[in-house]
């Protein structure tokens, strides 16, 4: 199991400190939340997105993700989310990461007409994204919590480059069982987002372990090469205790979930 953390925990942390936090717990991956108020965004310069790529290649972390806040499902004109895509395609290039993360946010439209308006535009993409040796993952979100929902409309495309986000929070909220949302992402899947909480009331990030997540059952049956993100929601939850003194205890608890059996 590959273990990686997402920028979300660090909001607004400078690329080198975000890669020495890496580096330090050793965490082989990040994800690199893509968004104007973050250090790495769709208007970095060719020198800047440089930059970034040295300070990861000098300590040995990979850049797993541009987690972009793209919404493929969303009512209106194709245009503008095709255009944002491609450019966070091509920001995941320049960065040499593997993919780019979006969103369903098909809350706007009917559910038939959501599926068919995403699968419309990622098939649309992923000729580009394949160009560019970059593969574009449909994350379990908002109107489309469950596994099922996103196979759905990853399956429709049916491109190698169109695959899915399997964040354990939000097919828990769906009340969907994780063998079954494993079953249904398992031919799609890119990588698994990790985290835990008190409650489906209280959705404020914990330490690993200490909420009521079936994280155990979610990684069963994982391939062993599989990349396991921990995302801590700490930019929407500023009470949340500081990520950076919680990631050697979280890396050592998903490794013992990971463990294999017997």
């Amino acid at each position: 199991m590959k273990l990686a953390f997402s920028t979300l925990g660090v909001p607004g942390m400078p690329v080198a400190e975000v890669v020495r936090l890496a580096a330090e717990h050793g965490y082989r991956g990040v994800e690199l939340r893509a968004h104007p108020d973050e250090p790495v965004h769709l208007g970095l310069s060719s020198l800047e997105r440089a930059d970034v790529v040295e300070e990861f290649k000098a300590a040995g972390v990979e850049i797993l993700t541009v987690a972009g806040y793209v919404q493929v499902a969303s009512e209106g004109d194709d245009e503008a989310v095709s255009a944002e895509l491609a450019e966070l395609v091509k920001l995941a290039r320049d960065l040499g990461a593997r993919y780019v993360r979006v969103f369903p946010g098909g809350g706007d439209q009917d559910p038939a007409d959501a599926d068919a308006t995403a699968a419309r535009r990622l098939g649309a993409a992923a000729p580009g994204a394949a160009d560019m040796g970059v593969s574009i993952l449909l994350e379990t979100h908002d109107t489309h919590r469950a596994g099922a929902d996103v196979a759905r409309i990853v399956g429709t495309v049916g491109h190698p480059r169109i695959g899915a986000v399997w964040d354990v929070l939000h097919t828990w909220l769906a009340g969907e069982e994780p063998v079954a949302s494993h079953a249904v992402l398992a031919p799609h899947l890119g990588y698994v987002q990790v985290k835990d909480v008190a409650s489906a009331d209280d959705l404020t990030p914990l330490p690993l372990g200490v909420g009521v997540l079936p994280l155990a059952d979610c990684l069963d049956g994982l391939d062993p090469d599989a990349w396991v993100c921990w995302e801590y929601e700490k930019r929407w939850y500023p009470e949340a205790v500081e990520l950076p003194g919680l990631l050697s205890a979280g890396r050592e608890h998903l490794l013992r979930l990971g463990a294999p059996k017997g």
